[in-house]
């Protein structure tokens, strides 16, 4: 391994990592410079096996031995080793998770890559909450969707926070991003996908009701926290689903009625 010891914060490569609670800051560097920020070695392993490739790596000496197998194939990334006093001066963070990786972000594919073997698929519209798209895309991994479809104004999966909630799915789960609803949805019908938005509405289908007969292609559509699907995403819908509640509750947080949606409609096998 390249092993830099970092003395001084200002030196070449460190900047990946600066300011990284800086949220506007990351939302606009990480696209722009096709980076994202991978955080401890259990995603910085996920990673790697899905064929993303390192810029450089910075933790703390007690990490060496757990990232050292990880970088074999990459010899001329530099590894930036520092205390963690001065590691959380960089980052404004501890470093309680081990290390960081300064990835390159793979190239998004045609969303009809993803649509043609597919047969359940998760879209978000302008979801901008980082913890909710981890969270679901933790739900889609774990509960058997074959893709995720963004739309131009969700948060981005590969922020730091949407991959840690994810525990790293966000890494293995197949997702690209979505054009405007008036692209968006011929191209899903095209594809033979019935699109489902979940929603509360008066002719809503229950989701017991809509499981029951569930189609063989669905496209769940999920909408933003507070405000819903927009009238857009609505008009493109086949049908309205709602999951049924009590007590006076109209609904779940999003990525808590993701995995209820998931779990009703998974497929056997």
């Amino acid at each position: 391994m390249q092993i830099q010891r970092v003395t001084d914060l200002t030196a070449d490569g460190l900047a990946d990592y600066s300011r990284l609670t800086d949220v506007a800051l990351r939302r606009v560097t990480e696209p722009e410079g096709g980076l994202y920020i991978a955080e401890s070695t259990k995603v910085i392993t996920r990673a790697l096996a899905a064929g993303h490739r390192p810029r450089s790596v910075l933790l703390q000496e007690q990490w060496l031995d757990d990232v050292a197998p990880l970088l074999e194939p990459f010899p001329d990334v530099p590894v930036f080793v520092g205390e963690p006093a001065l590691l959380e001066q960089l980052t404004g963070y501890h470093l309680h998770r081990g290390a960081l990786a300064a990835m390159h972000r793979p190239e998004l594919p045609d969303p009809r890559e993803l649509l043609a073997g597919a047969r359940r698929v998760v879209v978000l519209e302008d979801i901008v909450d980082h913890t909710n798209v981890g969270a679901i895309f933790r739900s889609v991994a774990g509960l058997g969707a074959d893709a995720v479809l963004v739309s131009p104004r969700c948060a981005d999966p590969l922020y730091r926070r949407s991959v840690r909630v994810s525990m790293g799915t966000v890494l293995q789960v197949p997702w690209t991003r979505l054009p405007e609803w008036e692209e968006a949805g011929p191209l899903l019908h095209d594809a033979g996908f019935e699109i489902a938005a979940l929603a509360l509405a008066d002719d809503a289908v229950s989701l017991d009701a809509y499981a029951a007969a569930a189609p063989d292609r669905a496209a769940l559509v999920f909408g933003a926290e507070g405000d819903g699907l927009s009238r857009r995403a609505l008009a493109a819908a086949d049908t309205v689903v709602t999951i049924p509640m009590l007590h006076g509750v109209d609904s779940l947080n999003v990525a808590s009625a993701s995995a209820v949606v998931l779990w009703a409609l998974r497929l056997p096998g």
